[in-house]
């Protein structure tokens, strides 16, 4: 079950990319996420990321991330009106609460806590894919040959936990075949069972680090300049999804830096689409960030492009 929430090797396009592009890709979508303000370009990003999760075929580990995002949503929405009195269109006065004083729900205060909600679940929706499409083994590599003994620790720091779950689903069905019910018994029969199952897994571990360490020794991990056994690939794709990032990017800032994709909350809300800047400013983002989408769903099906690209 927790597997799908870590990457997982399915041989797709957004799989396929250089690394580096897919973190230029990742970190455009989480910076813009960060950046904009307009409801229009939060929802417009969350629709972005929902194709690419798609493409990707991660919408089943999505609605893991969902269930938490939209609970962490639910309280923002609540929150933010009884904590914020700054807007002037109030639609319910409420008691006196010593210290708070009385309470009033604007409509801003609304407005605000549901915008800021999108921006969390954007910022949630590209965690998610960046589980889904980027190998933390890869990505890790850009960075050994400036730090290698750091990109190494953080490498096995990233995979210690996933191993763990897989290996504790493994001893736990090997316990279940010898006759243990972890869902039968008292309390105390049960914290007895589970702890049996966090001894194993000590144990486990333990052995497996001995393997790493004899690994090392036996590849001469530190003994001279670091070799590469396999190289990634730079192909006419990358250059493709890092221009539709670039070109999202600098759109984006341009955009902010002239008064579009930004939006006024307090004390009286502005207006969504402030002239044709903002529709065109976020068409052009959009489509610099779906040029990824666009060419996994042609890769998939046209066999020419793929073995172009």
């Amino acid at each position: 079950m927790l597997d799908k929430l870590f990457y997982q090797e399915k041989g797709l396009f957004l799989q396929s990319l250089h690394p580096l592009a897919a973190m230029v890709y990742l970190g455009t979508l989480l910076v813009l996420s960060m950046a904009f303000t307009n409801p229009l370009y939060l929802v417009g990003l969350l629709l972005v990321v929902a194709l690419a999760i798609w493409a990707a075929d991660g919408l089943e580990t999505w609605e893991s991330y969902l269930k938490i995002g939209l609970s962490m949503m639910v309280l923002l929405m609540i929150i933010n009106p009884l904590v914020t009195h700054a807007g002037k269109t109030i639609i319910w006065y409420g008691p006196r609460v010593p210290i708070f004083g009385r309470l009033t729900i604007s409509l801003e205060a609304i407005c605000y806590g549901a915008a800021m909600s999108v921006r969390l679940l954007d910022i949630i929706s590209v965690f998610c894919l960046y589980n889904l499409i980027v190998n933390p083994d890869k990505a890790l590599n850009l960075f050994s040959r400036f730090a290698g003994k750091s990109a190494l620790v953080i490498s096995l720091t990233t995979r210690m936990f996933p191993a763990m779950v897989r290996e504790l689903e493994t001893i736990r069905g090997v316990q279940q075949m010898r006759g243990v019910d972890f869902n039968k018994g008292s309390v105390k029969e049960k914290v007895k069972k589970y702890s049996s199952l966090i001894n194993i897994l000590l144990l486990s571990s333990l052995e497996e680090s001995l393997e790493i360490a004899e690994s090392m020794q036996a590849r001469a991990f530190g003994s001279g300049p670091r070799s590469c056994y396999t190289r990634n690939l730079w192909r006419p794709r990358d250059v493709l999804c890092l221009s539709g990032s670039a070109c999202a990017l600098g759109v984006g800032i341009w955009g902010l830096l002239h008064g579009f994709g930004a939006y006024t909350y307090y004390p009286l809300m502005g207006y969504l689409i402030n002239g044709t800047g903002t529709v065109v400013v976020l068409l052009i983002v959009l489509f610099g960030l779906s040029i990824p989408v666009i060419l996994s769903w042609w890769w998939q099906y046209c066999h020419y492009l793929k073995s172009k690209i």
